[in-house]
């Protein structure tokens, strides 16, 4: 019997299908209750915090990137928790979320707000290894965090909402490290929220259908035919803004061309993108970890050249 038909709880699109299936029934629920099994999105969490901290000129850093690292993988863990608590009534109403622990009553709120608890206190062990600044910016997310999951029943972009949460920790690498040059800053962070934009569009095009029947709102549903259009209007947006950043960090064209296989990363993404194919966006979607590390070394070449 195949892994898929022994563990059915286990949500379609786990990437280590595999090595979850092997684990006893709580570990298992407590490992997809903060996504340890699609560690896309830690990678999408950390990405931008490397860039903060390469592109603020003070080499590999290495310790505080394994400590982001690490903050990463436990803050978006806490957040994919929370987000389970409060929308597991709708969570229920979707094919793809139903078999998630807390949706489908294999974990109860309590227990999930217990496990939440604990990578919040890792979350804080990471915040305590930086400057008072970086704190206050990172203490600064947790307003942003805590409405996220509402934003799908008020507004059709709550990817936007998404954005400025998810790239936040840009801010924090950059301001453990400077205080200075905020325009350039802005201008990165603004073009980091609209690649979210873009990616988590490519996201929400799995659950279309599902989230028009029970009223769930999304940038995939506003964009209706144009999504491709749209999604490459956000990535050029986004290109856009951190060219501005790099030439504001640093006046120098030849800086430019660090950008480029970033770009044409994204530009392929749009072209290849199928809205109508089931498999080609979850694709699309995680290969977002490769754009984020072609940025990150565009940081590192400009910053630290």
């Amino acid at each position: 019997m195949s892994d898929t038909a022994a563990t059915p709880e286990i949500v379609p699109d786990t990437e280590h299908r595999g090595l979850v299936a092997r684990l006893p029934q709580l570990p298992r629920d407590f490992a997809q209750l903060a996504r340890f099994d699609r560690p896309i999105g830690w990678w999408l969490l950390f990405w931008p915090c490397a860039w903060g901290v390469w592109l603020a000129g003070a080499g590999w850093q290495v310790e505080l990137i394994l400590w982001l690292l690490l903050g990463s993988i436990a803050m978006r863990g806490a957040g994919c928790v929370y987000n389970d608590i409060v929308d597991a009534n709708l969570d229920r109403q979707v094919a793809r979320t139903a078999a998630r622990p807390v949706a489908s009553g294999r974990v109860s709120k309590k227990l999930a707000w217990s496990w939440l608890l604990v990578l919040c206190l890792i979350g804080l062990l990471v915040l305590l290894q930086l400057r008072l600044l970086a704190q206050g910016v990172a203490l600064g997310s947790v307003a942003l965090v805590a409405a996220y999951p509402f934003m799908k029943r008020i507004t059709w972009w709550p990817q936007a909402w998404l954005g400025m949460v998810f790239t936040w920790g840009l801010l924090v690498g950059w301001t453990e490290l400077r205080a200075d040059n905020w325009d350039a800053l802005a201008a990165m962070y603004l073009g980091a929220a609209l690649w979210v934009v873009g990616y988590d569009t490519i996201y929400a095009l799995q659950d279309r259908e599902d989230d028009a029947l029970v009223g769930i709102r999304s940038s995939a549903l506003r964009m209706g035919s144009h999504v491709k259009g749209g999604v490459a209007l956000c990535y050029a947006g986004a290109v856009g803004l951190w060219a501005l950043a790099f030439w504001l960090y640093r006046a120098d064209w030849v800086a430019l061309l660090a950008l480029v296989p970033a770009a044409g990363h994204l530009g392929w993404q749009v072209a290849t993108l199928d809205p109508d194919d089931p498999a080609n966006p979850l694709e699309r979607f995680r290969a977002n970890r490769f754009a984020g590390a072609l940025v990150a070394v565009a940081c590192f070449v400009v910053g630290n050249a």
